[in-house]
């Protein structure tokens, strides 16, 4: 499989980890839509939130919690933050590795 985010998580494409645990692996987007831009990536290779099972809901849960501690480290609690998830080409997905872009550190205006 050619997927850019399993080479990162793998170790094999340097990132700027900012969190990991057993089931995710979060770092710094490259191409920042704001001061703060952290993708947050499962380890498990699903393409999109239309490929999710069953099985995969305490994934999915562990997903928000990694969210929230993570938006607590970085001090986006108090004035909020954004979570973005793109599915399919017309969503915007251009990685087929489900992850979320947690967006803050400045007032977001409209859609990302």
């Amino acid at each position: 499989m050619d997927c850019i985010f399993c080479s990162i998580i793998s170790g094999d494409i340097p990132s700027k980890k900012v969190y990991e645990d057993e089931n995710l692996y979060a770092f710094y987007d490259i191409e920042p839509a704001a001061p703060t831009h952290v993708l947050i990536v499962p380890k498990k290779h699903i393409a999109s939130i239309m490929d999710l099972t069953e099985e995969d809901a305490p994934l999915v849960g562990g997903i928000l919690l990694g969210i929230q501690k993570i938006a607590k480290e970085l001090g986006l609690e108090e004035n909020g933050f954004r979570v973005v998830n793109n599915m399919g080409q017309h969503g915007g997905q251009t990685v087929f590795h489900i992850h979320f872009h947690l967006i803050g550190g400045r007032q977001l205006f409209g859609m990302v």
